[in-house]
């Protein structure tokens, strides 16, 4: 569980940090960090296109075609899903926790663990590490997700105080128990049929969908993308 286990170390030592941080960090040092996690997440994500294109160059550009298709594809059917609405109900609920804060201190707490725990689980980034390293053990989305929790725990950590960073318990459990998930049942049956390769290229091009968000070039309803990594074995199956 390399990838649960830094995450949940990121969500500890972010809280951890923000504790000891007397000052917010500057605007300068905020948009510092945003672009080096932005660059780090298309680093990560070209690189799981990298390793999973081999071959001739007619078969790379047809591997790659297939990835993108899955992403186009797989957007369509998140809308039709309503995934990112799914998403955005977890969020708008976790954002009232956080707009609503108690006076009363235990009950302020628990508002703010519930918040940061739905906030780290339902993140599409963190399902999608979760879901490469259940796949082929690449735990590199989940690290850069890892420093995003970080840094994110550090301001909640200061509004609703240490006990915010027990999340990163349920945190570990729910993106382990999903990698395990995917490792156990998913793996199996694309490892058979050689569709491994296809679904870590589509994450790829995915994770490059996840940058334009932190380097805030569009809104990009990220949900909607996670249908891709179902799309693909469908895609490369049929196609190939």
């Amino acid at each position: 569980m390399n990838g649960a286990f830094l995450n949940a170390f990121g969500i500890l030592f972010g809280a951890i940090f923000g504790l000891a941080l007397r000052n917010p960090p500057s605007a300068h040092a905020q948009n510092f960090f945003r672009q080096l996690l932005g660059a780090a997440t298309i680093f990560s994500g070209l690189r799981l296109v990298w390793l999973n294109v081999n071959g001739t160059l007619l078969s790379c550009s047809r591997q790659i075609f297939i990835a993108l298709l899955a992403v186009v594809l797989g957007n369509l059917a998140g809308k039709i899903l309503g995934l990112q609405n799914i998403s955005n109900r977890f969020g708008r609920f976790a954002g009232n926790l956080i707009k609503n804060p108690r006076t009363d201190p235990s009950g302020k707490a628990g508002d703010g663990f519930n918040a940061c725990t739905i906030l780290f689980c339902a993140a599409p980034l963190g399902l999608l590490g979760a879901a490469t390293d259940g796949l082929s053990g690449d735990f590199y989305l989940l690290a850069v997700k890892a420093v995003m929790d970080g840094l994110a725990m550090s301001s909640f950590v200061k509004l609703f105080g240490w006990f915010t960073a027990l999340s990163a318990f349920p945190v570990f459990i729910f993106l382990g128990a999903f990698k395990l998930a995917v490792q156990f049942y998913a793996k199996p049956f694309l490892d058979s049929h050689h569709l491994i390769y296809a679904v870590n290229a589509t994450a790829g091009f995915v994770a490059c969908a996840v940058a334009l968000v932190i380097f805030e070039v569009r809104k990009v309803e990220l949900a909607n993308y996670l249908a891709a990594l179902a799309v693909a074995p469908l895609l490369t199956w049929l196609l190939t």
